[in-house]
C-alpha cells in the first residue's frame, strides 16, 4: 500500500462544534484547491518530506451531545462570517459524510451509565470508525467546550477524561486542545504511562495568550521588568457560554497565566477576565495592559488589541496537531510529545517562549523525516 493510500482517522470530541466544523470544512476546501492553507505551520517549507499524512487521506468524525447536522452549521457560521460565503455549500457532500460519521456522547442528564460502560461505548466507536474506513489509525482530538476542574471529592471522571480514556483503550493517540482535564485525571495515570502512545496537550494556543507568549520574553530579553499584566477577554458564541460559568473560566485562566509565571518567573499582579457577550457570536476581542519599569524606573504602559475568530484561529492549528500525532504514531513514537508545546497554552513539558517552542517543533519536523 503506498503512503497516499493509507487513511487516517480524525475524531473530534465536540465533532459539531464551531472549531471542529470549522477544521473539518476547511480541510475539505484546501484538499480540493478552494483556499490556501492559511494558518496550516504543516503547509509550509520546513514539513515537506516528513511524511505527514496529505490532507485529502484525512476522514472526520467524532462524539458530541448536540444534534445540529454539520452542514447546517457551517451554514450558520458562514452567516456569522467565519467561513467564506458560499463554502457550505462547495463541501457539502464532504460535511455530510462527516456528520455520518458523529456518534452521541454523554454523560447527558439522566444517563445512568457508570464511567466503565462510557468508556467502552466510546472505544466501541472508535474501533468501529476504524474498522468501516480501513484506517491506519485515529487521532482522538478534544475540542469541546471548557468543562470545569473536577473537585478533590469527585467520584466520577469528568466526560474529558472519559473520552480521553476511551482514546487510550482503542489504541488511538490523542490530543487535548481544550483546558479540561482529558488524560491528566490521576485516576488514568497509570492507563497514560502503559499505554504506547503519543498524545499532547493541554489547551490549544489561538489568540491572547500566543502574543503573551511572544511579548513576555522580549521584557526577560530587554531587562525590563513587567510590574502587572492584566487582560479581557470579550466573546459569544458556545465558547463565551461555557466560560460565563466561573469554575470552567478558572480552568481557561489558568493556562494563560501559566505562558508568563514561566517566562517571566513569577506570575505577575493583573487577572485575567472573561465576559460572555452573545451578540458577538464566533468572534472574540481580547485586550492586553502591560506595566512594566524602563530605566531609572521610569513607568511604561503597553496595550494590545486582539480582534479574531477562534474558530478560524483554532482550526488549522487543529489539523496540524492531526497531522503531526499520526506521523509520531507511525513512527513508533509513545509518551508525551513536548516537542507540540508550540501549539499549547499549557504543553506537556519544553519551552514556554513561542521562538523556543518553534525550534523544537522544526527539529521534530527532521527526527519525522529522518524516520522514513
Amino acid at each position: 500500500m503506498t503512503a497516499h493510500a493509507v487513511r487516517t482517522g480524525v475524531w473530534f470530541i465536540g465533532a459539531r462544534g464551531s472549531v471542529a466544523t470549522t477544521a473539518t470544512a476547511g480541510c475539505a476546501a484546501i484538499a480540493a484547491g478552494l483556499h490556501p492553507a492559511t494558518g496550516m505551520v504543516t503547509e509550509t517549507p520546513p514539513f515537506a518530506d516528513s511524511g505527514l499524512p496529505p490532507l485529502t487521506s484525512l476522514v472526520f468524525g467524532g462524539h458530541d451531545t448536540i444534534d445540529c447536522p454539520l452542514p447546517k452549521r457551517a451554514e450558520a457560521l458562514a452567516a456569522g462570517e467565519v467561513l467564506p460565503y458560499g463554502l457550505p455549500s462547495a463541501v457539502r457532500a464532504e460535511l455530510a459524510a462527516a456528520d455520518a460519521e458523529i456518534r452521541p456522547g454523554g454523560p447527558l442528564p439522566g444517563d445512568t451509565r457508570s464511567d466503565e460502560e462510557l468508556i467502552t461505548a466510546f472505544a466501541a466507536d472508535l474501533d468501529d470508525f476504524a474498522r468501516r474506513h480501513a484506517l491506519a489509525r485515529t487521532v482522538v482530538i478534544n475540542v469541546a467546550s471548557t468543562e470545569p476542574a473536577p473537585g478533590e471529592d469527585a467520584t466520577r471522571l469528568p466526560a474529558s477524561s472519559l473520552y480521553a480514556a476511551a482514546a487510550l483503550r482503542a489504541g488511538c493517540p490523542y490530543v487535548n486542545f481544550t483546558p479540561s482535564t482529558g488524560l491528566r485525571s490521576p485516576a488514568l495515570q497509570d492507563a497514560v504511562d502503559s499505554c504506547g502512545l503519543p498524545h499532547a496537550g493541554r489547551d490549544g494556543k489561538t489568540g491572547q495568550t500566543l502574543l503573551r507568549s511572544v511579548l513576555a520574553p522580549m521584557f526577560v530579553q530587554r531587562a525590563l521588568p513587567v510590574r502587572a499584566w492584566s487582560g479581557t477577554n470579550l466573546l459569544g458564541g458556545g465558547d463565551g457560554a461555557a466560560l460565563a460559568d466561573p469554575a470552567a473560566a478558572a480552568a481557561k485562566n489558568a493556562g494563560k497565566e501559566r505562558v508568563l509565571a514561566d517566562t517571566l518567573g513569577a506570575a505577575p499582579e493583573g487577572e485575567v477576565h472573561i465576559d460572555d457577550v452573545p451578540a458577538m457570536g464566533d468572534w472574540k476581542t481580547a485586550w492586553d495592559h502591560i506595566a512594566f519599569d524602563g530605566f531609572l524606573g521610569s513607568r511604561m504602559i503597553l496595550q494590545t488589541i486582539w480582534q479574531g475568530c477562534d474558530s478560524a484561529l483554532a482550526a488549522p492549528l487543529v489539523l496540524d496537531l492531526a497531522r503531526l500525532m499520526a506521523r509520531a504514531h507511525e513512527s513508533g513514537l509513545t509518551g508525551a510529545r513536548p516537542e507540540l508545546g508550540f501549539y499549547f497554552k499549557d504543553p506537556d513539558g519544553g519551552p514556554a517562549a513561542l521562538s523556543e517552542q518553534y525550534a523544537v517543533l522544526l527539529a521534530f519536523a527532521e527526527r519525522l523525516r529522518a524516520a522514513l
